[in-house]
């Protein structure tokens, strides 16, 4: 459903102001503010929906034992239920009360194309893949089967010729956006985007031949499969101090709901780990965050999970945060990561070593070769009626170690 109006709906009591956004101030009256006259989360709410408790875009109605789920972002909103009466329903009302469209099943939104099927949903960016790739003069570039080489060393490289930074910058945003479905190039990624204020011709190379990977497999994306059992577990993993300018490691963490992969993150840890424990301890506390505010938003859908499994593959680490005493191998660790040991004695996880081979989030820290990085990307078959022919039968979900 797409709404005409991004100030919406039901006439509010309270008196709301919202300032003028940046580049966009009126020339007649710089120094006025807009009074927000509609407001559509108050109408969910007198409908009878509840607000989520962490996610406030988020509002659900049960019913007569179905529940309908809709959720906002600006002026388009996507809603679905268990019952097509409670979801028709809904349709009929916001459409009355407001000037909307109805865009009919979900295929296309903020530039994702969704597939519906009776297996499950694929979740792709082929079509922005292809723009892009035409946009920066790289649709006939030779693929490449990795986005980046495990020879790569990436550093200022101030002695490199200067390239275009406007160019370079557009180059970077672009795949960032492309991230939303293709965790393979995560890394990668990342690891280009640190070179933005002043990109070399050696930066620029490194960033082609991600899109020469895109080129290879533009049709790759997120598979969720309608059968998988919801159980909640993570992966966290680090590189010690990969990072060629300041020595700073990078984290890499991935959370699966059942089979399906659901968040990720790449990311340089803000300070410098002394040892691969200390690394590895950091890590696995970002991925302790992340998967506990998962667990409090999905009990907003009635979800409720125990001792959550944690996957790292240091038992270092694993040691350091089971143990509660401070020691001389912690005591340097800044203290705002040890609510991972907290949380560990409080049951909410469950730290479980995993063998190196099998760390999913391994992927997230370090340029991999051929074989491992297909492996941990997780290659299978889509049925082509899914896709109506139009893509290959390959999607990455890294899962193929837990099917």
């Amino acid at each position: 459903m797409d709404v005409k109006s991004a100030f919406l709906n039901g006439f509010i009591e309270e008196e709301v102001y919202v300032r003028q956004p940046p580049g966009f101030e009126s020339a007649r009256f710089p120094d006025r503010v807009y009074k927000l006259r509609k407001a559509l989360y108050e109408f969910l709410l007198k409908s009878g929906f509840v607000m989520g408790s962490v996610d406030k875009t988020l509002f659900l109605l049960s019913r007569g034992g179905d529940t309908s789920i809709v959720r906002i972002y600006v002026d388009d909103i996507i809603f679905g239920g268990s019952s097509h009466a409670l979801v028709s329903s809904f349709a009929e009302q916001m459409s009355r009360e407001f000037e909307m469209s109805l865009m009919g099943e979900l295929q296309f939104f903020l530039g994702l194309q969704i597939k519906q099927g009776l297996k499950g949903t694929f979740v792709h960016q082929a079509k922005y893949t292809r723009n892009i790739l035409k946009k920066f003069n790289m649709g006939d570039s030779k693929p490449m089967t990795t986005p980046m080489s495990t020879n790569t060393v990436l550093d200022a490289d101030e002695d490199g010729e200067a390239v275009d930074q406007k160019e370079f910058r557009g180059m970077i945003g672009s795949l960032l956006y492309l991230t939303a479905t293709r965790p393979d190039i995560q890394f990668a990624v990342c690891l280009c985007a640190h070179y933005q204020a002043s990109p070399r011709t050696s930066h620029r190379q490194a960033v082609k031949r991600i899109f020469r990977y895109l080129k290879f497999t533009p049709e790759l994306g997120l598979w969720y499969s309608l059968g998988s059992s919801l159980f909640l577990r993570g992966f966290s993993d680090a590189d010690h101090a990969g990072c060629q300018i300041d020595r700073k490691s990078t984290s890499g963490t991935c959370q699966l709901l059942g089979t399906s992969l659901v968040s990720w993150s790449s990311r340089k840890q803000a300070s410098v780990s002394l040892s691969t424990t200390e690394a590895e301890y950091i890590a696995a506390a970002s991925c302790c965050s992340q998967i506990l505010w998962m667990k409090a938003t999905l009990s907003d859908f009635v979800l409720r999970f125990g001792k959550i499994p944690l996957l790292v593959d240091s038992t270092s680490a694993i040691s350091v945060a089971k143990n509660p005493v401070l020691h001389s191998r912690t005591k340097h660790i800044d203290v705002r990561f040890h609510f991972l040991r907290d949380h560990y004695e409080k049951g909410d996880i469950d730290l479980v070593h995993v063998a190196s081979g099998n760390q999913l989030a391994d992927i997230f820290t370090k340029p991999l070769e051929f074989g491992a990085f297909v492996r941990l990307r997780g290659w299978r078959c889509v049925d082509n009626a899914l896709i109506k022919g139009e893509i290959e039968s390959q999607w990455i979900g890294l899962i193929a170690l837990l099917v």
